[in-house]
């Protein structure tokens, strides 16, 4: 899964630490294989990317609705792919 991202306006607060805990929650359970930020040329987040593993594709999109980061608008431009690991990690 890939997520293009949008830029705090000034004085948001932003939900990272509400999703961070959430996602920690679901390292722990085994549904995220592994989750980083995508950079541009000066080093700031312009998207993430996640592989994850849910039961089924109803689960996914459950936890995608209740995200912090779907639920506040950060994530934007969601694209989910299946994938075929060729290392774990």
């Amino acid at each position: 899964m890939t997520a293009k991202t949008k830029a705090p306006r000034t004085g948001e607060r932003p939900p990272g630490p509400l999703h961070l805990a959430e996602a920690q929650e679901l390292k722990e359970a085994g549904n995220i294989i592994v989750g980083a930020a995508i950079l541009d040329e000066n080093e700031e987040m312009i998207g993430s990317t996640l592989c994850v593993e849910f039961e089924s594709r109803t689960d996914l999109d459950e936890w995608l609705a209740n995200d912090p980061y779907v639920t506040e608008g950060v994530w934007q431009d969601i694209t989910v792919q299946p994938i075929r690991l060729a290392v774990s990690p």
